[in-house]
């Protein structure tokens, strides 16, 4: 039977990386930070890829990373979906890396999956966010631009599908343009690279169709725990607001119609982890029911997720409608992973596909 409880390790790493963001990156203050700085903090990667060792999970020892797996990766995605934490960590330590890793531990892939796990670099798999693992193996990727790629402007290398295989592109030698997102914590770009520039070609077509079905398919798998991250903290944040909110000299919190609310919310956001964690789990055995749990995750936690979002904002009243508060970064993380990798709908179709169950009528 599949554990799902969280290990002694994973805990130790959920408190650790906990414990950073609280000090670095803590949600109050990210919208003071969006308009400022920018949304990405080097420094902030630098510790949570090096310091922690979270870049790594995903890389085996003898290659230069930690030796764990999708478990922990899951533990830290909690983590960061928790504080919509403006970082690469689901392009680059899990999409582009599980992608490299799928190739073979040799070659040109294994130097740079070295630089990956350390943080010392970040790389991408250039195909739209809305890319699925389904639909979006074809190494010789779409023609022209490619749209809405995320972190693209972050990245140091860019993995391009091409019709002879997969290369290697280095981000200056392509042209990355910004464009505007809905989520502000996860910079899109259109990117272009020519036909003439420079790059290594890690592996032949057939070898990136399957590599990049799996970096896909884990990206996947992995979003469902930063979208269990970010209805966690939602319920908590909306639960800690309505005691402290007096309305005719009660908590809001104590009128029956809130409590029914929250209780319902609570039971969705159990059953997301349970979902999340299944998830994890298979893709941390390899389990030939990845694809059903993944698909079962993304189905059900990408609509917990936006649920919480908006009960938070509603529940908050006329403040959580400000750009102060936070709560709006959240609904605009959750709408916009509602679409990653796959929208709901799509991975209703895959679980009635791979369970032979009938599909859903509009």
């Amino acid at each position: 039977m599949t554990d799902l409880l969280y290990s002694e390790t994973e805990s130790d790493l959920r408190a650790a990386v906990r414990a950073l963001l609280a000090d670095r990156a803590a949600p109050a203050t990210l919208p003071g930070r969006l308009e400022g700085q920018g949304p990405h903090d080097a420094e902030l990667w630098r510790a949570l890829a090096g310091d922690i060792g979270a870049a790594g999970l995903l890389v085996p020892e003898k290659l230069g990373g930690q030796g764990a797996s999708h478990r922990e990766a899951a533990v830290v995605l909690e983590e960061l979906g928790r504080a919509v934490t403006p970082l690469p960590y689901l392009t680059s330590s899990v999409v582009a890396t599980r992608t490299l890793l799928a190739l073979g531990p040799s070659g040109e892939a294994a130097g740079l999956l070295a630089d990956l796990a350390s943080g010392r670099r970040t790389a991408v798999l250039a195909v739209p966010l809305t890319a699925t693992y389904a639909t979006s193996a074809d190494p010789a990727g779409p023609a022209g631009a490619i749209p809405a790629v995320a972190d693209a402007v972050l990245a140091d290398v860019l993995l391009v599908p091409r019709p002879d295989g997969l290369h290697a592109v280095e981000a200056a030698d392509a042209d990355i343009r910004p464009q505007t997102p809905l989520d502000l914590t996860r910079p899109l770009a259109a990117v272009t690279v020519a036909a003439t520039a420079p790059g290594t070609r890690l592996a032949d077509a057939g070898t990136s169709r399957a590599a990049i079905r799996s970096g896909l398919l884990s990206g996947a798998g992995l979003l469902a725990s930063e979208q269990l991250g970010l209805a966690e903290w939602c319920l908590e944040e909306a639960v800690r607001h309505t005691r402290t909110r007096h309305q005719f000299n009660r908590p809001v919190g104590s009128f029956q119609a809130l409590k029914h609310r929250m209780a319902e919310l609570w039971l969705e956001v159990a059953g997301a982890r349970a979902a999340a964690r299944n998830a994890a789990d298979a893709l941390a055995t390899d389990s030939p029911d990845a694809p059903l749990a993944v698909a079962v995750a993304q189905a059900y936690c990408s609509r917990v997720a936006v649920h919480a979002a908006e009960e938070c904002v509603q529940l908050h009243g006329g403040i959580g409608m400000t750009w102060e508060h936070p709560a709006h970064l959240y609904l605009k993380r959750a709408k916009s992973d509602q679409l990653a990798f796959g929208a709901p709908g799509h991975h209703k179709d895959t679980v009635a596909a791979l369970a032979d169950l009938p599909a859903p009528t509009p």
